[in-house]
């Protein structure tokens, strides 16, 4: 799974948090579940479906794969589908990229080049 791009849903305060400490062990859920939460670019708009219904001011934060190392773990999830799972924290220098999503008529809109 080598050379692309993973993303990670943070709600305003998260991702405030996050820029303010550097790294963070994620969400409530991360840390319930024990590892990071993290999407494919075919699956980030579903996660936003399913777990981000109506939250407004998510940041969309895009990260490198390959240089999680092996902290990332692929694991089945929703029917079986392979989902990248951070077992450390997550550290602001990894981001690469980030962006507001828009909340229109209940519905986040994701960037066209996702």
């Amino acid at each position: 799974m080598g050379g692309m791009h993973i993303y990670k849903l943070l709600r305003a305060a998260e991702w405030a948090a996050l820029n303010q400490t550097g790294q963070t062990a994620g969400a409530p859920v991360d840390l319930a579940d024990g590892f990071i939460h993290f999407s494919t670019a075919q699956q980030v708009a579903e996660t936003a479906r399913r777990h981000f219904a109506g939250v407004e001011g998510l940041i969309l934060a895009a990260f490198e794969a390959d240089s999680l190392g092996a902290a990332l773990i692929w694991e089945p999830s929703r029917g079986g589908a392979l989902f990248p799972h951070l077992y450390g924290p997550l550290r602001l220098a990894d981001v690469i990229w980030h962006r507001p999503l828009a909340l229109v008529d209940g519905q986040h809109l994701f960037p066209a080049d996702l």
